[in-house]
């Protein structure tokens, strides 16, 4: 096996964690064993919904704004199951996500208010998974607009000077989990707080059928990615989630 890097990014828990999702639910769907397990452990987390899923549903009588309203409550029973200290909303419209300019800038504002030791964020680089899932555009255009909110444009004094009036000083994210992946590289082992993930995906109800629906696609997915994990350590458990992983400076 090979020697983990330092620090090793599937047992070293963040102090302070920004979370950046396109939609609600994504945060809950890639990555809320992990959020469950670091919160337990002592980590802040921050969640960053750029959209508030407008447009998520198949009800022809519910509009736009209510379901902002419904989806942006469910984000927020959710984020408490898992022991996420606040969620910042940024109202962008759902399904129309580009990686401009203004979203850069945005980003790069919350990184700088929030001050993280962690990122997590959408891999852009992820366009499919098999032969049954295209990528949510929204899902792409976060990732990369995360991506470079965070390098270098929250890092560099001179980029969007106008945070530097608002008080907003530059600072260095050193540890990035990108989910969502075709290309993981880290395993965070997640069996302990599976069921803490069900819970808070059953908040999110407009999205998965209602309260009591069945759910055993997402034990198969978490179960698939210990399967695919390539040097599991001796104890490693049942479920797991999976990141890329790269460490900045």
């Amino acid at each position: 096996m090979a020697e983990p890097r330092y620090p090793d990014p599937s047992i070293t828990v963040p102090e302070r964690v920004l979370m950046i999702q396109a939609h609600p639910d994504d945060c809950e769907f890639s990555s809320g064993g992990t959020i469950a397990k670091w919160t337990a452990a002592g980590a802040e987390v921050i969640y960053c919904s750029i959209t508030s899923g407008d447009k998520g549903t198949k009800d022809p009588d519910i509009t736009g704004e209510e379901l902002i309203v419904l989806r942006e409550q469910e984000q927020l029973e959710a984020a408490k199951v898992l022991g996420v200290k606040e969620v910042i909303f940024l109202r962008y419209l759902d399904a129309t996500l580009v990686p401009d300019l203004k979203l850069r800038l945005d980003l790069t504002r919350v990184i700088r208010q929030v001050r993280p030791t962690a990122l997590m964020c959408f891999d852009p680089t992820t366009r499919f998974h098999g032969d049954g899932y295209i990528n949510h555009p929204d899902h792409v255009a976060a990732g990369d607009a995360s991506l470079a909110a965070v390098f270098p444009s929250c890092r560099d004094r001179r980029t969007f000077p106008e945070l530097l009036e608002e008080g907003l000083e530059p600072v260095e994210v050193p540890h990035i989990y990108m989910f969502g992946t075709a290309n993981a590289d880290c395993w965070i082992d997640t069996s302990d707080y599976i069921e803490t993930k069900i819970e808070a995906l059953r908040k999110h109800a407009s999205q998965i059928g209602g309260a009591d629906a069945d759910l055993s696609f997402v034990y198969e997915w978490n179960r698939d990615n210990t399967t695919r994990h390539p040097n599991k350590p001796d104890g490693f458990g049942e479920y797991s989630e999976a990141y890329k992983y790269m460490h900045l400076g």
